[in-house]
């Protein structure tokens, strides 16, 4: 059996744009599961301080017990008691690996590129602004978690399962990681 019953089963990681969410709501539709996404808890914290998330990404370097607080939030409910199955977030992989959570990790790959493109049909404007924005926060984000973690989002090591969706439509992202949790016995 692959995780605890109580644990978590899935952990799904990608940067922004690469079909993380649309994964999660097409594996909690076909599974009855629920999920923590850890974008939603940043992005309503975000809101909460009427604030960008780039304003907000910028004052979690300043402000490094925010960042580890939501960060805490994802660990404590991938091993709590009747947590969710999933857990979506860019470090959530990481975590899983570092508190040798038995569950499947997966990184979704995407050139900045395709996700500009991807963040343009969902939310409109242009692709040069669009892929400018996911430089900014690439790196932005990559700096904050070298700082915090000494993590690279580069550094794929944590991941038993990583798919490049560049050419893959939401469906068959969906049928390759329910095929690898089928095969764990998931």
């Amino acid at each position: 059996m692959f995780g605890g019953d109580d644990m978590v089963h899935l952990t799904v990681s990608g940067h922004p744009g690469s079909g993380t969410s649309t994964l999660v709501a097409n594996l909690c539709a076909k599974r009855g599961w629920s999920f923590l996404n850890g974008g939603a808890v940043f992005r309503s914290i975000s809101e909460e301080r009427g604030i960008s998330l780039e304003e907000f990404s910028a004052l979690c370097d300043s402000e490094p017990d925010v960042d580890k607080s939501l960060d805490q939030r994802l660990i404590t409910a991938m091993i709590e008691e009747n947590g969710p199955e999933i857990v979506e977030s860019r470090l959530s992989g990481w975590w899983a690996y570092r508190e040798k959570i038995n569950c499947l990790r997966l990184w979704i790959s995407v050139t900045p590129e395709e996700r500009a493109k991807r963040v343009v049909k969902r939310e409109g404007g242009s692709q040069t602004d669009a892929l400018s924005r996911i430089h900014g926060r690439m790196q932005t984000d990559q700096i904050r978690y070298h700082n915090l973690y000494e993590i690279s989002l580069e550094n794929l090591t944590p991941y038993n399962l990583i798919i490049n969706s560049d050419t893959l439509s939401a469906n068959e992202v969906t049928e390759l990681v329910e095929a690898e949790l089928m095969k764990r016995g998931v």
